[in-house]
């Protein structure tokens, strides 16, 4: 990565923690994030991309209870530079698969919900002893794909829901100096779900005629990249990210996680090709959605939405290299005979060219800590700061 005039920003995501209401999310960032703290920045502060389920907003939007909560946070050096706006409802509950994407952003739900979050991020910030002037809300790529209708309807409905939520967030500049950016964050299966995806739907739904708004819109609405969702959908990460530069389209966060990887083309007889599909189905759990995508050794690619449906149809005959959407540890390269896409992570860094005028966001977003294989499980603290201290290493 090329060194940058400002320091980037890291943390990691408060998703991997259960909890809905405001009483257990600050109790979870007592019993964790102070230790992860401890660990890894004891003499400074240390980032946290803070999740907050739309229950947890509503508590927070009494007047009291928000400042406490900035001055609690501020005084323990807990610096929520980016948000998790994704997930609205509870992310821990026994099965989430297709909820999350639940309200989409066609639905007003989601835009109350985005825009309180923001009021919430400024506020948070403003409690802070050091001035913060740039600041992230990742969401979700507009939605899984409707069932029926007009798809370019859908994405008219939520471009307009975006075009409204900048003016908010322009205002929220004017008043704070507080620059917002609300980013897309593209995931496997959904309606955005590349780079490609993601261009055109800024060109078609959200940049204008007008250069005023086009400019807002630049200004507030942008990008998280996830490495692992990309990873999962074979991107190489460099063209991913030449192809916002190329649109203009600012890449807001960027979130450091893994996928996992099983090539069955290295395997060389069928008993080894078996034992590697049995270790893969050891991550084939019940609670979250795990694309799945299979690059056949002829280049087709072949999309399954979850895990255990690509195992059914492989039958006792598995081909190819799969990738799968489950975030295994960031410092881990092989998990047994699966293997992760972790190099990626190096490659998005070094794919990160241009200096900027504010500093880089990092989000640390393993949330599956607690759906993993039993065998690889460990304290959860523990966790989060051997990731966080394997990604300092990758930035010095």
């Amino acid at each position: 990565m090329t060194q940058h005039p400002i320091e980037p920003v890291v943390g990691y995501c408060t998703n991997v923690h259960a909890g809905t209401d405001l009483k257990k999310v600050q109790q979870n960032l007592q019993d964790y994030s102070l230790h992860v703290k401890d660990r890894v920045r004891p003499d400074s502060s240390m980032g946290i991309g803070l999740w907050l389920s739309h229950e947890a907003c509503r508590d927070l939007l009494q007047q009291a209870e928000l400042q406490h909560f900035a001055n609690w946070i501020a005084e323990r050096q807990l610096l929520p530079f980016t948000f998790n706006g994704f997930p609205y409802a509870n992310f821990h509950q026994p099965v989430v698969k297709h909820q999350v994407y639940q309200p989409d952003w066609s639905r007003p739900e989601r835009f109350e919900y985005t825009r309180h979050l923001a009021h919430i991020q400024r506020r948070l910030l403003e409690a802070q002893s050091e001035s913060t002037n740039f600041a992230t809300i990742s969401t979700l790529p507009l939605g899984w794909p409707v069932a029926e209708g007009d798809h370019a309807d859908f994405q008219q409905k939520c471009g307009q829901q975006l075009i409204r939520l900048s003016e908010e967030l322009d205002e929220i500049f004017d008043q704070s100096g507080i620059r917002i950016m609300v980013c897309l964050e593209p995931e496997p299966g959904c309606i955005l779900d590349t780079a490609a995806d993601v261009g055109r739907f800024f060109d078609q739904f959200l940049f204008s005629d007008d250069r005023a708004v086009t400019e807002r819109i630049r200004r507030h609405i942008g990008v998280c990249h996830d490495v692992c969702h990309s990873s999962v959908m074979f991107e190489s990460q460099e063209i991913a990210l030449e192809q916002y530069e190329t649109l203009d389209i600012e890449v807001g966060k960027y979130q450091i996680s893994s996928a996992i990887e099983a090539n069955f083309n290295l395997c060389p007889n069928e008993p080894d090709a078996l034992a590697l599909l049995r270790q893969l189905t050891n991550f084939s759990e019940p609670r979250y959605l795990h694309q799945t995508m299979v690059q056949h050794p002829d280049g087709r690619m072949e999309f399954h939405e979850d895990l255990p449906i690509a195992i059914e149809q492989a039958g006792q005959q598995p081909q190819g290299r799969w990738r799968v959407h489950f975030h295994v540890p960031l410092f881990a390269d092989k998990l047994g005979r699966v293997a992760t896409t972790q190099s990626d992570v190096q490659r998005c860094l070094d794919s990160i060219r241009h200096p900027v005028d504010r500093p880089l966001h990092f989000e640390l977003e393993t949330y599956a800590w607690t759906v993993l294989p039993e065998a690889l499980q460990v304290p959860l603290a523990v966790g989060i700061s051997q990731e966080m201290e394997w990604f300092d290493k990758l930035l010095r």
